[in-house]
């Protein structure tokens, strides 16, 4: 790689006697200005709005300039000084358009994305003097360029902390540049980290918010569940994930992790009789995963029989991490990143595994000469292939059979697998959306005690809510504990229950809602329909 600009580390100088003191402080400017851009932001009126974030703002500021002043001591009384050295690395600043491209597209239909944007500047600018920082004090110069963005961009493509617990995605960017700074091994021959930085703090606080019970304070199930208000998400996260196959080869990592889930999706709906991942093959933020996080080509195997070795393990990890997750009651959006650390882990044992294969034509399979030195591109079309005919089967944008609450309710009455629990899970979101039928239905679900223990106070709570929406078989229920009125959705709750995934049907008249009311199966939709021809 090419370095642009290169400042040489400085050795003490000594003159009579005494280190050279004072010349070197120069370089503190730089952490300076971002400390102090850190400490300005604070004062934006998006951080203002809340005192918690506000503090956490100071606290990220002040650690710095407390962090810059020790090394300025430091600087002074050893006579050492370190520099940058400058370096423009392509996997860095291409990554970074392609994650800047998803959270435009993201936000610009999902608009707390944007809200969320001077939040991610301030974390930039955390980023850079941390890892300067943290850079001087293990006593060397200072590789910049763009290497810290993606790593944030990486992260908070994935989870965020809410304002009042702000302070702990400071504390999450810090995890995640100490890990790569100190969690390192020797691989042929070079003393490199083990983990993809931002997998590596995603995976830690998982597991803590996993254990503590509280996801809650992230925006995590939020982020996982938003990404599909985008139309044709899958589409466009395909092709941006072509760019970053083209110039970093990671085709074989990322087409063989969406294969092995569509594959075991697939063999699991058919088996079952009900998708695996409730509403799609493959969940949309697992597939931006595959894309952009689980690729990274310094924590991935480097020949090509490695690389699908390790895109089929992330398949197999977030397919059996889904079903696990559930089994304890844990959110399910954890199952593409806690399996990522372990994958780092296993870089070194897949080597030595693909190097054990004594087979040349095996370890040749996908030799750079059968393709006259475009083996990638040959990836890439196949991978071009599959995705098309996913698309055309409609595993991928589109309505899905999961979308359709008649099919788990279907489902739920012939006793298929898991499908009480989805039907479940789906008309609690609903309700929590204000679908007034949702709610009513869940209410009549704790009150008849089938699928759920039964539970009259929960019942009451689901009712006295459908009620508030002006559901009338909701008020009914909560007069009449003895019996369960039930009944068909109205216009307004059809335009949150046909959405898809995508934005609520706000803009559509009855007829288109009752059209596709009848798509998804509403027998009473289906009349109104033929009524009106």
């Amino acid at each position: 790689m090419a370095t642009l600009a290169q400042s040489k580390h400085k050795q003490p100088s000594r003159q009579s006697g005494s280190p050279e003191r004072g010349a070197s402080l120069g370089n503190f400017k730089f952490p300076a200005c971002l400390t102090a851009g850190l400490l300005l932001l604070a004062f934006t009126p998006r951080v203002q709005g809340n005192e918690a974030l506000t503090l956490s703002f100071f606290g990220a500021a002040a650690a710095l300039a407390i962090w810059q002043v020790y090394q300025a001591l430091m600087v002074r009384q050893n006579g050492e000084s370190y520099g940058f050295n400058i370096v423009l690395r392509p996997q860095h600043y291409i990554q970074m358009f392609i994650q800047f491209s998803v959270y435009l597209y993201w936000g610009y239909h999902w608009n707390p994305v944007y809200e969320h944007m001077l939040l991610l500047a301030a974390q930039v600018l955390f980023a850079f003097g941390f890892d300067i920082l943290l850079s001087w004090s293990r006593k060397r110069d200072y590789t910049l360029g763009f290497g810290p963005i993606p790593i944030i961009f990486s992260t908070n493509l994935f989870l965020w902390f809410r304002d009042d617990w702000f302070y702990l995605q400071f504390m999450m960017i810090a995890v995640g540049f100490m890990g790569k700074e100190y969690v390192r091994w020797n691989r042929e021959g070079r003393n490199v980290h083990i983990f993809n930085p931002s997998a590596f703090a995603l995976g830690i606080f998982s597991l803590l918010l996993i254990v503590t019970n509280t996801t809650s304070l992230t925006w995590g199930q939020e982020i996982a569940s938003t990404l599909t208000l985008a139309p044709n998400i899958y589409t466009f996260l395909f092709l941006i994930g072509l760019v970053v196959m083209y110039f970093f080869s990671i085709t074989l990592v990322a087409g063989m992790a969406a294969i092995t889930l569509f594959g075991l999706s697939a063999l699991y709906s058919a088996t079952a009789g009900v998708p695996y991942f409730i509403d799609s093959d493959i969940p949309a933020a697992v597939f931006l995963g595959l894309h952009l996080l689980v690729t990274d080509p310094s924590t991935s195997p480097r020949t090509p029989l490695g690389k699908m070795f390790f895109g089929m393990l992330y398949g197999i990890g977030v397919f059996a991490l889904y079903t696990v997750l559930a089994a304890f009651g844990a959110p399910t959006f954890y199952d593409k990143l806690l399996c990522v650390p372990l994958l780092n882990l296993s870089v070194i044992a897949i080597d030595r595994m693909v190097r054990s294969i004594d087979s040349k034509a095996v370890l040749n399979l996908w030799n750079d000469s059968w393709f006259g030195g475009r083996a990638n591109l040959a990836h890439m079309s196949l991978w071009v292939v599959v995705f098309a005919l996913m698309s055309m089967q409609g595993k991928t944008d589109g309505r899905h059979t999961g979308d359709s609450l008649p099919f788990w309710e279907q489902a739920c009455a012939v006793g298929k697998a898991n499908s009480c629990e989805r039907l479940v899970q789906l008309q609690t979101t609903y309700c929590v959306d204000n679908a007034g039928w949702a709610c009513n239905e869940l209410g009549a679900v704790y009150r008849e005690g089938v699928i759920v223990e039964k539970d009259e106070a929960m019942a009451i709570r689901y009712f006295s809510q459908s009620c508030e929406l002006k559901f009338q078989a909701g008020c009914t229920n909560l007069l009449a504990e003895d019996r369960i009125a039930r009944a068909d959705p109205r216009s307004l709750d059809l335009r949150l229950l046909l959405r898809e995934g995508s934005r609520n049907l706000l803009d559509w008249s009855e007829d288109e809602l009752y059209a596709r009311a009848c798509e998804h199966d509403w027998a009473f939709a289906c009349n109104n329909t033929r009524a009106n021809i």
